[in-house]
């Protein structure tokens, strides 16, 4: 078994603001570079659904999100090691801004989200450290029903 280290650490906590950072760039190609090919998403528990595959993920997370404005902050990591992979808990919130047409079928402007992901990470052949399951909780969720200002 791999010693852990540090930078271990911090290899996990940079996969995860690439997650942030690449969903709300719309940077696809990079999104799936943090998943394994197996992925499973679950956002049952925030009011969503279950999908196995990264592709099929992010095929559903794109056409939702696609042309919505989105900010995702994560912060409080908290990583248990075992070996190879990781349990991860990190706090959350995002802000979706739905565009006009969206926001007519949706019956809302978009929301406020806090909560937190659970994820399983795995160090992979080519040494990084990917997400293999993740699941999204929300705790508390603003909905917003007037346009955004600015």
């Amino acid at each position: 078994m791999p010693e852990i280290t540090f930078s271990d650490h911090m290899a996990i906590c940079e996969t995860k603001a690439r997650y942030c950072r690449t969903l709300d760039s719309k940077d696809w190609d990079g999104y799936a570079d943090v998943f394994t090919e197996d992925f499973l998403l679950d956002t049952e528990p925030a009011g969503g659904y279950k999908v196995q595959g990264r592709d099929e993920a992010i095929r559903m997370i794109r056409g939702s999100v696609e042309r919505a404005k989105t900010s995702h902050q994560i912060h409080s990591p908290e990583i248990q090691f075992h070996g190879d992979s990781a349990d991860v808990v990190w706090a959350m919130q995002d802000r979706v801004v739905w565009p006009e047409e969206r926001a007519k079928k949706m019956g809302n402007w978009g929301h406020t989200g806090y909560g937190q992901y659970r994820e399983h990470y795995v160090r992979c052949k080519d040494g990084r450290w990917r997400i293999k399951r993740q699941q999204l909780t929300r705790f508390h969720v603003d909905v917003h029903l007037h346009p955004p200002h600015g």
